[in-house]
């Protein structure tokens, strides 16, 4: 199906979820007429280390930074005529005023196989010993994450599992659901409902969820250090008494036992621990 280029309005707050939209709408034509995100400090559900996006959008980019999104987005949108809205990493809930204006509707990218993982935090099922990753394009509804799924994928942990390749094969699959969910959405689609008895919620990790417990086994520390380093906060290893950040985690040569938590060596860049079934090497920040 070909089909004319169209005017977006792009919801984001973080610059992975503009990107991937973005780069979408390149390979197709299509112009981004509008960039609206949070203002500063309203957006840190997600990575507190990031800038916030105004400061890393392109130089020509149309930019609104509100939290007034029905009395101030709503009208500057309205007087863009966008064909398509897409939320890809927005913190708010978009209002109906929004939501009536694209002529094909409005759309919101999710990185996990809805209706599992609603909420701010889907990494929370890696956290939690999920053994896939997944993402759904769907139809923004009144309620987070609820409306009707235009397209929706799930694959594989990654097999050498850290922060960096969960995050890359999730923007592989959000970038999958995106392509074919917005051609279903222009070609009136009108998607299908979720199930509501099959969501689960997923919400922000917790400080005690932060803090590692080496009474884990090695395989079981890595998926959450790879989940909490995705977008924060980062994991906590308290070693000998002293709380440390841990920027990755993977299994040691095997050694000598010792009780879960014991330091078995310190190296410059780190240390090696005792898990509850093996020796693991925590790269520190």
């Amino acid at each position: 199906m070909t089909v004319a280029p169209l005017r977006v309005v792009v919801f984001s707050a973080l610059m992975t979820g503009y990107r991937l939209v973005e780069e979408w709408a390149a390979r197709h034509g299509h112009e981004v007429v509008l960039v609206v995100t949070p203002p500063v400090g309203a957006g840190r559900r997600y990575d507190v280390r990031a800038q916030p996006l105004v400061l890393d959008l392109p130089k020509e980019s149309h930019v609104l930074v509100t939290g007034a999104l029905a009395g101030v987005a709503a009208p500057v949108i309205a007087a863009l005529t966008p064909d398509l809205v897409i939320s890809a990493a927005f913190p708010r809930r978009i209002p109906p005023e929004a939501l009536v204006l694209p002529r094909y509707g409005a759309l919101n990218l999710h990185p996990s196989a809805l209706p599992a993982g609603r909420g701010p935090n889907p990494f929370r099922l890696v956290y939690e010993g999920a053994s896939t990753i997944g993402a759904t394009l769907h139809r923004t509804a009144e309620d987070f994450d609820t409306g009707p799924v235009l397209s929706r994928r799930e694959a594989p942990l990654p097999p050498d599992l850290s922060a960096s390749t969960l995050l890359s094969a999730s923007v592989a699959l959000m970038a999958q659901v995106l392509e074919e969910g917005a051609a279903r959405a222009v070609a009136g689609e009108p998607g299908y409902a979720q199930d509501g008895e099959q969501a689960s919620h997923t919400p922000p990790f917790t400080e005690t969820e932060q803090l590692l417990d080496f009474t884990d086994p090695a395989p079981t520390l890595r998926r959450k250090v790879a989940a909490l380093n995705v977008l924060g906060p980062r994991p906590i290893a308290v070693l000998d008494g002293v709380p440390t950040r841990v920027g990755h985690l993977y299994e040691a040569e095997p050694g000598r036992h010792a009780a879960p938590g014991a330091v078995l060596a310190r190296h410059g860049d780190g240390w090696t621990v005792q898990a509850e079934d093996q020796a693991v090497r925590i790269l520190t920040m």
